[in-house]
């Protein structure tokens, strides 16, 4: 049997007639950019979020680069970022000309707020949190800590839309939650897009014109602004998409659940739910100290997987000028050296989960090694 990560037709399969519909209702419609469609997007995008505002973007780089901006952050100042991400966080940061500065994870992959304090100096602005693979970080730790600091808090959720903390839901715990729609996102466009959604009206109006040019009325440009737009064949399948996303975020569960409960390889570390959040399982994220042999077995018996990441931020060469080594972030490199994501997409057959878990709970290193303990090594 032959299983990619994630197969994106199988979604569109799912509710192809809303889709094609959808796309056929903005081509039709003759208005391309910054219209009905995406006006209806952000209301209804808003009210999903439990947000005030959310502003359509090209991207989700684009949301955390132009979110860091209209908050003012620059050349002076520092953000902390979590070491273990993807580097789009980091990159966020120094495009807009300052300092990341990386926190090591907790036991679920997110910032450690035992971490944060220990990195804020008086140059710091903002802590910037990572709900990384679809669970929520520690966000009453991390909102208590900023708010003692009077420090920013920028969300970026690219990986949990829909997760929660308690009540509420990833993106409306800082100032700004920064999303993406990157096709195999749980809420994913057919092509690119992104989105903030901010409770702060002022700093909606900021980021709106910033993705215009820097302008509200047409020739006027009040602010350096980009071209970071949401097109409106986009909008309309996101409209639609949005419509399920409660459905198959629940088929994502229940495909981990299964998972879990017939995972059973004492050498495989299956992921740990945090106390207090619900995971949307973007991915389904296990470890072992025999990765990359794991990865070559899984590959040969037709599974494929996708390390996230292989190279941390810290480690990657357009930031050597930072002067992090290697060590310099041990539990961050233990995890990028030992990490690896099993296939879980919506459409996923049970025959195709149940073969995943057969052969998972066939394997064995191919050296003796430890067995694999909870938490940390």
């Amino acid at each position: 049997m032959k299983i990619d990560l994630a197969v994106l037709h199988r979604q569109y399969d799912l509710h192809a007639a809303e889709y094609d519909a959808a796309a056929l209702r903005a081509l039709r419609s003759g208005w391309y950019i910054m219209g009905p469609e995406l006006s209806a997007f952000e209301t209804e995008f808003a009210a999903y979020t439990g947000a005030a505002h959310a502003v359509g973007l090209n991207s989700g780089l684009d949301a955390l680069t132009l979110s860091v901006r209209a908050l003012g952050i620059g050349a002076a100042d520092e953000v902390i970022v979590p070491a273990n991400t993807y580097i789009a966080t980091v990159l966020a940061v120094t495009e807009n000309g300052a300092t990341p500065v990386f926190v090591e994870p907790d036991v679920h992959y997110c910032i450690d707020p035992d971490c944060i304090e220990v990195a804020i100096t008086p140059r710091t602005r903002a802590i910037m949190v990572v709900h990384l693979y679809g669970q929520a970080a520690a966000m009453p730790a991390v909102m208590e800590i900023a708010e003692r600091h009077h420090l920013f808090v920028i969300e970026d959720c690219a990986q949990s839309h829909g997760a929660h903390f308690g009540d509420t839901m990833t993106g409306c715990f800082g100032h700004v939650g920064c999303f993406s729609f990157y096709p195999t996102k749980n809420l994913g466009a057919f092509g690119d897009a992104g989105a903030v959604v901010t409770d702060d009206a002022v700093l909606a109006e900021k980021i709106r014109m910033l993705r215009n040019y820097g302008s509200k009325e047409k020739y006027h440009n009040e602010l350096c602004g980009v071209n970071s737009r949401l097109d409106e064949i986009q909008a309309a399948l996101l409209r639609t998409k949005l419509t399920h996303l409660s459905a198959l975020t629940e088929e994502r569960r229940e495909i981990a659940a299964k998972y879990h409960a017939g995972i059973k390889n004492e050498h495989i570390h299956l992921p740990e739910v945090r106390e207090g959040a619900e995971h949307v399982y973007h991915q389904f994220v296990v470890r072992t100290s025999s990765r990359d042999h794991f990865k070559e077995y899984l590959h040969a018996h037709g599974i494929e997987t996708v390390i996230h990441y292989p190279i941390p931020p810290h480690l990657a060469e357009c930031y050597a000028y930072l002067g992090h080594t290697r060590g310099s972030f041990p539990r961050t490199e233990q995890y990028a050296n030992e990490v690896l994501s099993l296939p879980i997409f919506n459409g996923m057959r049970t025959d195709e989960i149940t073969y995943v878990i057969d052969i998972v709970n066939g394997y064995r290193p191919s050296v003796p090694q430890c067995v694999m303990q909870k938490g940390h090594r």
